[in-house]
């Protein structure tokens, strides 16, 4: 990365290390030894020192003369990024963040997760780790309060809904999330065993005191109204998907996007089953036993098996594929949090692989698997992981921050769902049912740009789209709209519908980052003619690592 200590890259590479000291749960995340044992600090003194830390390196960046082209992108990532980190601590989002899919109490339970259970040392780590959680907790109470006091306090649904996650984890009504995961430990001794035991329950008393915190103190201060408003729409859609947008239209060519992509699914209906609506064929699908799997391991071993032969299949043919990323794992996620599939990165030497999870119902045993093929690519290959662990393996082109620390949702989600799309091009989703589930998931994308923009800023629902036309959205036109237009499952519905008036901003950034990189490379097309090769647009884009949509509509330009 070169030898200037105030280069470019060596001012992010430091500032990766110094954030993980302060944030010893994103040093897991990312794959950073040394804090395995503690929890970050999610008081005002932690989320501060952050801040300076944030700031200190912005100016160092900015102040940095670029030695060559890769540090002058790398500037251009890192002050956009941190940029905007310090804007959402100054607007005091950070503290006062609190959602049910991604917030300090999704990553102080997550982060067990990604720990290694191998040996005896490995679960005295995680002992210490779980012996920590009160201070973590009364450190996050503190700044949820804080923030509170200065008027930044998450909506009442949030802070309802989170504190039923906590009562999950810590167990009330059952064992807890903690408990669960120390019963599994293998090869301990008694002491350890019972440290062990302690220690869990420790951690599930925190939780417990968590979730009565939420509802006796934090909830009287919550507003009752979901929408955020344009100008923190604003804010937060910069941080998600690296733009500056223009939501008006944003949201108007979300419902062209929704339209199109409904008329065709109908046509796919009629084909499964002639004269089908939406629902029928997907009834029929369910019923059908060639699109289904029994039990959660036959699941997760479905999911495995077709991850493999999509990395198999894609080496070589469509994608340079490096040896250390022929490894995904899949697995069942643990109980509690929000339904849905995720991707969590390798460490920088693949140690740990990249994982695709899949959160379930506790309860659900039948699986349809026409609803999950996309998302199997979406998550795994050519998605998250190709795109992902391309950038980790491209240490000598991407400093540590480019490489482990910085993910933007519209340049990470838009290629994902950019990959679903692609696949069907190959080939690989010709059956209809499967067409069908990949065509419901970019007609959901599709809804959450309307939805989402629609429910925060209010706005009315044009004529022509045979809903409530002329009303302006609110959560319950949201969720109805959601039931009534997609066949996705209800239950997700319902988490879908929480998690996007909790993420301002985030579940546009899919679709939105999708049509930037289709554009792209329709760009690259028209420059190159008859000597574009899309294996290499491919492959030279994910080397560039992630960056916000502004920054790579730039650099895309030049491939």
């Amino acid at each position: 990365m070169g030898a200037d200590h105030n280069g470019v890259h060596e001012i992010s590479d430091r500032f990766v290390d110094e954030l993980v000291a302060l944030d010893p749960i994103a040093g897991t995340y990312l794959g950073i030894p040394g804090g395995d044992d503690q929890l970050t600090d999610y008081s005002p003194e932690g989320h501060q020192a952050r801040a300076d830390l944030a700031r200190r390196s912005l100016a160092a960046v900015r102040a940095a003369e670029p030695a060559d082209e890769s540090e002058r992108v790398a500037q251009a990532v890192f002050t956009e990024r941190i940029g905007l980190d310090v804007e959402l601590h100054e607007a005091g989002a950070d503290m006062a963040a609190l959602n049910v899919i991604a917030s300090p109490v999704q990553e102080l339970r997550q982060v067990f997760d990604l720990m290694p259970t191998d040996t005896p040392e490995h679960w005295r780590t995680i002992a210490r780790r779980l012996t920590a959680m009160p201070e973590a907790v009364r450190g996050l109470r503190a700044g949820l309060l804080t923030a509170a006091g200065d008027g930044n306090v998450a909506a009442a649904r949030q802070v309802r809904k989170v504190a039923e996650q906590c009562d999950t984890w810590s167990g009330r009504g059952g064992e807890s999330f903690f408990a669960a995961m120390v019963s599994r430990a293998e090869g301990v001794d008694d002491a350890l065993r019972r440290d062990l035991d302690r220690a869990a329950a420790t951690a599930a008393g925190a939780y417990a005191e968590l979730a009565d915190f939420l509802r006796a103190d934090l909830l009287p201060k919550a507003p009752a109204k979901d929408a955020v408003g344009a100008e923190r729409y604003r804010l937060w859609s910069r941080y998600f998907t690296g733009a500056r947008l223009d939501l008006r239209e944003a949201y108007e060519w979300g419902w062209q996007e929704f339209s199109g992509i409904e008329a065709e699914m109908k046509q796919v209906a009629d084909r499964i089953k002639s004269g089908a609506t939406l629902a029928e064929a997907a009834a029929a699908l369910d019923a059908d036993p060639r699109y289904r799997v029994h039990g959660q391991d036959e699941f997760r071993d479905w999911m495995q098996q077709l991850s493999d032969q999509a990395l198999q299949d894609l080496r070589g043919t469509h994608f340079d594929i490096p040896d250390p990323l022929m490894r995904l794992e899949c697995r069942i996620a643990p109980p509690g949090g929000g339904v849905g599939a995720y991707y969590t990165g390798p460490t920088d030497d693949f140690a740990r692989p990249g994982r695709m999870w899949w959160s379930v119902p506790a309860d659900k045993t039948d699986f349809p698997t026409w609803r999950e093929v996309s998302t199997v690519y979406h998550e795994g290959v050519p998605g998250h992981h190709l795109q992902v662990a391309t950038s980790v393996h491209e240490s000598h082109r991407l400093n540590k921050f480019q490489r482990l620390a910085c993910f933007v949702s519209g340049h990470g989600e838009g290629w994902a769902l950019y990959a679903e799309r692609l696949m069907r091009e190959l080939g690989y989703l010709s059956d209809d049912g499967n067409l069908l589930g990949m065509l419901n998931d970019q007609l959901f994308r599709a809804a959450r740009v309307v939805v989402d923009i629609g429910m925060h800023l209010e706005l009315e629902i044009p004529a022509g789209t045979g809903f409530h036309e002329g009303e302006r959205w609110t959560p319950e036109l949201g969720l109805e709209f959601m039931l009534d237009r997609t066949i996705t499952d209800a239950a997700h519905v319902r988490d879908e519908i929480d998690r996007y008036l909790g993420w301002p901003g985030q579940a546009p950034s899919y679709k939105l980052g999708e049509r930037l990189w289709r554009a792209a490379r329709d760009d690259a097309r028209r420059r190159h003619g008859a000597d574009f090769d899309v294996k290499d647009f491919h492959t030279k884009a994910l080397r560039l690592g992630a960056m916000g949509l502004d920054t790579l509509r730039e650099q895309l330009a030049e491939l």
